[in-house]
């Protein structure tokens, strides 16, 4: 099923219901509402495949007559699928015959069979010609594998679809197809390249199948703050008219970059608190969300220290507004991971920065890569000498 130019497609969407309502964080009567429409929606789109797969996993019990009154539709459908097919090969060109390839494709999309959709838009791409369409049908199985969370699909298809682009292709489609490898880099926790994949497409963006441009925007700024230095934060994300116009509509989101940008971590403390569900509660991010915390906090104490030789641990739990025990006790882990550059003396109740000089760590590790070459390059001459 193809989703209207403009709005997200409906497997995408139910694909977000499925993982609510496997979140305990959700409650109860959400998750008898989310049912209720998810059940709806497979009944409706006849996702007998889908419905087994539900019921085989609990999350619904089995309703034998849904079932089956969905398979006999499904037959029903295929039986005249394929006679549009054999007709077409019989008395049409080339391209009634990808179309009719291509409906039987986008059925099996709709009903949620995985392995016959992907298997039908491979031999639809054998009786295609244009770059164009052979690019759309490898959207097709990007939004396939995101539905399934199949990171190997994903990967394979952003690759095919780059090879695709050698041998030509329209500059709608390349944005296209940076926002897919965005949302898979984010999904497999390579934050950096998908905020620069973001970024570049914030705007051009027309993947509105993926989702909503409030979650583009949203996506763009959380992979931003923790990806970007200060200045390059505030040139590609604070300042950006596209994200200025839609970031008041997000809720906590504007706080969160600004107070961070603004250094008044008071108030950036209070938005994150307000954001974590958000995060918590999303399908992609939601796998990262403990690493994402631990990174975000990292930026934060790494931007308040760098202002510091020295800075009392009471000031700093005062600007954050928390106690000094737990700002003690935060710092200490991200210490002791070598997160931050700074010690803690506790007798005296300071921090002191011990920022890494990068000038001298290249020394150091030219000093060491020489002595490795040096003891290589002496064993080689004892074999020679022999």
């Amino acid at each position: 099923m193809e989703a209207e130019e403009g709005t997200q497609q409906p497997q995408l969407v139910l694909a977000h219901k499925l993982f609510l309502l496997t979140q305990n964080d959700v409650d109860d009567i959400e998750k008898v509402r989310l049912r209720d429409e998810v059940f709806n929606f497979i009944i409706a789109n006849d996702m007998a495949p889908l419905y087994e797969t539900l019921v085989s996993n609990k999350i619904f019990d089995l309703d034998q007559k849904a079932l089956e009154s969905m398979l006999a539709k499904i037959e029903e459908e295929l039986k005249k699928l394929d006679e549009k097919i054999a007709d077409a090969e019989e008395n049409l060109g080339e391209s009634e015959v990808r179309e009719a390839h291509l409906a039987k494709s986008l059925f099996y999309i709709r009903i949620g069979d995985k392995e016959k959709a992907l298997e039908q838009l491979k031999l639809t791409e054998s009786k295609t010609v244009a770059v164009g369409q052979k690019m759309d049908l490898v959207f097709y199985m990007l939004q396939i594998g995101f539905f399934h969370k199949d990171f190997d699909l994903i990967s394979k298809n952003i690759d095919k679809a780059k090879n695709l682009f050698e041998e030509g292709g329209d500059w709608e489609r390349k944005n296209r197809l940076k926002v897919f490898e965005g949302l898979y880099c984010m999904s497999t926790r390579n934050f950096k390249k998908a905020a620069d994949l973001f970024l570049d497409s914030i705007s051009t963006f027309t993947t509105y199948e993926l989702f909503p441009y409030d979650t583009f925007v949203f996506y763009t700024v959380l992979t931003g703050i923790i990806s970007l230095d200060r200045v390059s934060l505030k040139q590609k994300v604070v300042d950006t008219p596209e994200i200025l116009t839609v970031i008041g509509k997000i809720p906590y989101l504007s706080d969160f970059l600004n107070s961070l940008y603004d250094c008044q971590y008071k108030s950036f403390f209070t938005a994150f608190a307000g954001l974590t569900e958000h995060i918590k509660l999303d399908h992609y991010l939601h796998p990262h969300f403990r690493y994402y915390m631990r990174e975000i906090r990292t930026v934060v104490y790494s931007q308040f220290l760098e202002s510091y030789k020295s800075v009392t641990i009471e000031a700093m739990a005062k600007a954050f507004g928390v106690t000094v025990d737990f700002i003690d006790l935060e710092l200490s882990r991200f210490i002791a991971a070598g997160k931050l550059h700074c010690k803690i003396d506790k007798v005296a109740g300071v921090l002191e920065t011990n920022r890494p000089d990068s000038k001298n760590a290249l020394y150091q590790a030219t000093i060491k890569q020489g002595d490795f070459l040096l003891n290589r390059i002496q064993k080689l001459s004892r074999v020679i000498d022999l």
